[in-house]
């Protein structure tokens, strides 16, 4: 008896590696993850995603990101050339991975029959509240990452039986993480382009917890435009010698970071238009590296931290709530090593093998019906 062809999956993102971001990494970790479907991904990108592209074990088409009209004339043109690979491809199902391209993914469903499975992550369902609602609307199954953004489907019109909650994956170190570095230090990683992450909370709760922690450090990875402000506020609060700008590093440079601090520190909160943090797929990568988590108590860091059992989640509004948090767990090293080999065990939930196969059997189902 001939084996089944595998079901072709279209998978349609504007965020993909090599570029930096939780949904870069999660769409990524999904497809490269994924063993019983043919995925083709569409995307944006630029001439220098070409090596990277080559060494995937799937198909990956770019369209040129130049932004010369903006943000929306890449997203306009992602969406036609979705459509012409859609035709070319012929797939059993489109995975539409952000909402901007849920509208690629109706037209497919409207011209060829194809349906469609919409991701959600948080935020941008809240900054795109119309497009959000006619994506899940459409959609024959929705993911949400997290307890939070589910939530969010149902306000948008998700049916109950339509929403399914597939959290991020997390690639587990081979072996334990030996401290090499004695220095008390706090790490926090994320892009510096939205507020909401925190990183002006943690920057004010910094001068307190060297007040009671001598010689401690925060180490800042990530980049982009809010930087100088958080710079001149380090300044302002004559911390800069103890606030390190590190930048956008790859993953290696990244986990050799992770493993020079004793807590990671995020203290993500909820923005005034709405969303936040979806999952907080950095938490996961602290945790697995036997890292204590201090987050925000809102939104997707409630699934993605144990308050008490891998962390501590404090009201990320309130930079006092942080330093203390971050001087209990750096005053008490046995507490945060207990903290960091709980969260450690607990990512094991989270391997991109058991998530990747969730959203793989989503996916199929689709293809099916």
């Amino acid at each position: 008896m001939a084996r089944a062809a595998r079901p072709k999956v279209l998978v349609l993102t504007p965020d993909f590696p090599p570029s930096f971001g939780g949904i870069q990494r999660l769409i990524h970790g999904l497809v490269h993850h994924w063993k019983h479907v043919q995925p083709f991904v569409v995307t944006l990108g630029t001439g220098v995603s070409k090596e990277f592209d080559t060494a995937q074990p799937f198909a990956v088409r770019r369209v040129p990101d130049r932004r010369v009209g903006g943000h929306r004339s890449a997203v306009a043109l992602l969406n036609l050339a979705s459509l012409w690979h859609a035709f070319r491809f012929r797939p059993d199902v489109v995975l539409s991975g952000h909402v901007v391209t849920g509208l690629a993914a109706w037209v497919s469903k409207w011209l060829l029959g194809v349906p469609y499975v919409q991701y959600l992550h948080g935020r941008e369902v809240a900054m795109r509240p119309r497009l959000s609602a006619f994506a899940i609307r459409h959609a024959f199954a929705v993911v949400a990452v997290s307890r939070h953004t589910a939530d969010m489907a149902y306000a948008y019109g998700a049916a109950p039986e339509q929403v399914y909650r597939v959290p991020p994956g997390v690639d587990l170190p081979p072996e334990v993480k030996t401290l090499s570095s004695t220095r008390p230090t706090i790490v926090t990683v994320a892009r510096l382009a939205q507020r909401y992450k925190g990183h002006d909370v943690l920057i004010r709760a910094l001068p307190l917890v060297c007040s009671r922690v001598p010689g401690v450090r925060l180490m800042i990875v990530g980049d982009g435009p809010l930087r100088p402000a958080y710079e001149a506020l380090a300044r302002t609060l004559d911390i800069e010698e103890r606030t390190q700008f590190l930048g956008a590093l790859d993953d290696d440079a990244r986990d050799r970071v992770l493993d020079e601090a004793q807590v990671f520190a995020m203290p993500s909160r909820l923005p005034p238009d709405g969303g936040g943090e979806g999952f907080g797929i950095a938490y996961l990568e602290a945790s697995a590296r036997g890292l204590p988590v201090v987050a925000g108590n809102v939104a997707g860091a409630l699934d993605a931290v144990a308050d008490g059992e891998t962390g501590l989640l404090v009201d990320p509004c309130d930079h006092v709530a942080v330093a203390d948090a971050l001087s209990e767990l750096l005053a008490d090293p046995e507490k945060a090593r207990v903290l960091g080999r709980a969260g450690r065990e607990r990512a094991k939930q989270f391997a991109w093998s058991r998530v990747a196969r969730h959203a793989e059997v989503i996916v199929i189902e689709a293809a099916r019906s």
